[in-house]
């Protein structure tokens, strides 16, 4: 474990992501404003045919757009006749920091008329109606929907599981409740989010539940599962996947060891314990660990003692390709997602209920995890051709 594999995410990339979800939430507000313009052009939805229609629809363009949260480029349908449905960008233009305000807190608050109201009488001049705020919340029900029940298709060597702890408010009270999350690594390389759910705890109940329904979805093929020390994740991964091996997650690990250890020693053991974790083989780790309990280890015994229980669960890794263990022995990647989460919800304060809570942490997910799509992380023939053998 390397320096910055323990490291907090930095304000940079906390900034992306914070962006990369308000522009999403802009350009989906955006084209679906501009896609009831194009309505009112064409006299006509997409695809309808009706008598007495104004005009025919001729696909659309990208049209570049500066935002008070970055660049951003809006899909613009255009007629035959008429042009392009351009009149609610130059309305945005007008007032796009106060209207980038209202779009990205009825975002995340689930959308309604009255939330809409404000967006719409500015971009249009008027309220839109019933019928298209149902739209807009059917498809932000969707991204919700999707992500919980699409067939997985390919085999998921690798699975991640990590879970959060959230005070959310809702009809006045707050409760504790926990993220749940699962991301896997495919045959294809790419890191893949699978599941975000709430949980009232995370307890082993909560955990199988989710793992139950990645099961019906197709989940398979599943070798190595990540996960923090939590007794009923753990339990639950070793019912659901008894075939797969658990590996703790080393992040999570050495600050437990740290805990337990006074201040002044702290950076010290953080050092020797990442080192040990850090070793070529498994061999020289159990012998960093032997060096480490003779010296510094004789001073904090409480310390010691939670690294040696914890030691043959976090070095599952050893036993698969060397080229992939920095990736294997920690869940840093969720680490980033829940910091992200939080963020959000303190931002928010409340939230109208449970489904609006789900679908801002599965929003958050899906933004975040939006740029897994182009990068490959891990190269999987190496699992099945010359996987390492653990010593």
């Amino acid at each position: 474990m390397d320096d910055t594999e323990f490291a907090a995410p930095s304000h940079e990339e906390v900034r992306t992501d914070v962006r990369a979800l308000f522009l999403g939430a802009i350009r989906m507000t955006l084209e679906m404003l501009l896609e009831e313009e194009i309505r009112g052009l064409v006299g006509a939805g997409r695809w309808q045919q009706v008598a007495g229609r104004k005009d025919q629809r001729n696909g659309s363009y990208l049209r570049g757009l500066l935002t008070s949260m970055g660049h951003l480029e809006v899909a613009v349908p255009r007629t035959r006749a008429s042009g392009s449905a351009e009149a609610v960008l130059g309305r945005y233009k007008r007032r796009s920091e106060e209207l980038d305000e209202a779009i990205t807190s009825a975002y995340v608050q689930g959308v309604s008329t009255r939330k809409m109201g404000r967006v719409t009488r500015a971009l249009m001049g008027e309220e839109v109606s019933r019928s298209t705020v149902s739209r807009v919340t059917k498809s932000l029900e969707q991204k919700v929907e999707g992500l919980r029940t699409q067939p997985l298709t390919q085999a998921f060597p690798y699975l991640y599981l990590d879970a959060t702890f959230l005070d959310a408010r809702w009809a006045r009270t707050v409760q504790n409740v926990s993220a749940l999350v699962a991301y896997g690594v495919g045959e294809d390389g790419h890191r893949h989010l699978l599941a975000v759910t709430l949980g009232g705890s995370e307890s082993m109940d909560s955990w199988l539940e989710l793992l139950r329904q990645l099961l019906e979805r197709g989940l398979r093929g599943v070798r190595l599962v990540i996960a923090d020390g939590h007794a009923g994740l753990a339990a639950a991964a070793r019912q659901s996947r008894p075939e797969a091996r658990l590996q703790r997650c080393t992040v999570h690990l050495t600050r437990n060891v740290l805990a337990k250890a006074p201040w002044r020693l702290r950076g010290r053991l953080g050092k020797e314990t990442s080192a040990v974790f850090e070793a070529p083989t498994l061999q020289d780790a159990r012998k960093r660990l032997e060096a480490l309990q003779a010296g510094l280890g004789r001073q904090v015994p409480e310390a010691m003692e939670c690294l040696r229980e914890g030691f043959a669960p976090a070095t599952c890794f050893f036993s698969f390709p060397k080229a992939h263990w920095k990736r294997l022995r920690s869940t840093n990647g969720l680490e980033r997602l829940h910091g992200e989460v939080k963020r959000r919800i303190r931002s928010v304060g409340a939230f109208p209920d449970r489904a609006s809570a789900l679908r801002l942490i599965t929003a958050v997910a899906l933004e975040v995890s939006g740029i897994w799509a182009d990068r490959r992380y891990l190269d999987m023939a190496l699992l099945t051709s010359n996987p390492d053998t653990a010593e």
